[in-house]
């Protein structure tokens, strides 16, 4: 089968590799949409340790059976379906105890780093466990089936926080994730939503999907949020960037007693105002990947709750994968989510 293979550091080559093999519990799913997530752009180059060559990345995926094995119960060949990034392992204490996101024996699908390697969906064809499929609605298209991952994530981090109804919060970054984050925080009754990007294009798309009012980062924003929220700062505060700018903008937006939440993780490090959190009695919470939310997106999309279209920049060709790989990497033309189709 035809794969797109990250060979070296920033390299990748279009090439013919083995068809994956499937257990009596796996099947084998021809992929027919194949997203390029913001996690794959910034590993390619080595930096993150998590996309060691050689690797076939891509998480974000849907498509068909293909093949099902001998003790596969739930599906059949032709169905339609999509998957989650984790294979998790059903057993650990954190399985059992519903935080499968957290399993002991987790593998990221298209991710190689130092425990382990397992190869992705940016090829004709991926064998996953059963387990983790879910069929899709017969309207929804493939290319918007592979944003549900992302869609996922973003439903996670608005699930692990506290909201009430009419809070008011503020997205730092408008890439896909805080997009998505706005438009799910609308529909779980937030009261103003802001949108912080350094992007005039992100942030008018921000705005279309439900922000009430967008800004660029800085000490300006800061005071005008404060004047807005009178002098008290927001309820909730998304860092969807996860670098040290964006953690220090999001602790001068939040209110004493308020919620942070950590959702990207641009850098490995970032320093932590302990003190500030500490005396205002700021609750930072993190949110890592999903945890059972895909039968609430899939939901969603098929009660038109959530818009995916303005998201999708352009379906391509996988064997065009690495132009824009590189177009991605250099923030070419404010692209959203590229999607790639063997």
């Amino acid at each position: 089968m035809k794969a797109l293979v990250l060979t070296a550091a920033s390299k990748f080559e279009y090439k013919d590799v083995p068809e994956p093999e499937i257990g009596p519990r796996d099947v084998m799913i021809r992929v027919r949409a194949c997203g390029i997530c913001g996690s794959d752009v910034h590993g390619m180059d080595g930096s993150s340790g998590r996309r060691q060559p050689p690797i076939i990345m891509g998480h974000e995926a849907s498509g068909e059976i293909a093949a099902i094995g001998s003790e596969v119960t739930r599906v059949q060949v032709g169905d339609r379906v999509t998957f989650d990034s984790t294979i998790y392992c059903g057993e650990c204490d954190f399985c059992r105890s519903g935080a499968k996101n957290l399993c002991d024996n987790r593998r990221v699908i298209g991710v190689s780093c130092d425990e382990y390697r397992q190869d992705g969906a940016m090829a004709e064809y991926i064998a996953v466990p059963e387990r983790i499929l879910y069929m899709l609605p017969d309207q929804l298209s493939f290319e918007h089936a592979a944003m549900i991952e992302p869609l996922s994530v973003a439903f996670h981090a608005v699930n692990v926080t506290p909201i009430r109804i009419n809070d008011s919060v503020a997205v730092i970054g408008s890439g896909l994730i805080g997009l998505l984050v706005i438009q799910t925080l609308r529909t779980a009754g937030c009261g103003r939503i802001l949108a912080i990007d350094l992007d005039e294009k992100k942030l008018a798309l921000a705005k279309q999907l439900g922000a009430d009012r967008v800004y660029t980062p800085g000490d300006a924003t800061v005071r005008e949020v404060r004047r807005i929220t009178g002098g008290k700062g927001v309820n909730l505060v998304y860092d969807a960037v996860g670098i040290n700018a964006s953690l220090r903008q999001a602790f001068d937006l939040i209110r004493k007693g308020g919620n942070v939440v950590l959702v990207g993780n641009l850098s490995k490090t970032v320093d932590f105002p302990m003190q500030y959190a500490v005396t205002r009695e700021i609750n930072t919470l993190t949110s890592c990947a999903s945890n059972g939310e895909y039968e609430a997106c899939l939901g969603m999309l098929d009660g038109k709750r959530i818009d995916l279209k303005p998201l999708l920049s352009g379906v391509q060709d996988l064997s065009e994968g690495a132009v824009w790989f590189e177009k991605l990497h250099r923030g070419a033309d404010s692209l959203i989510k590229v999607v790639l189709k063997p």
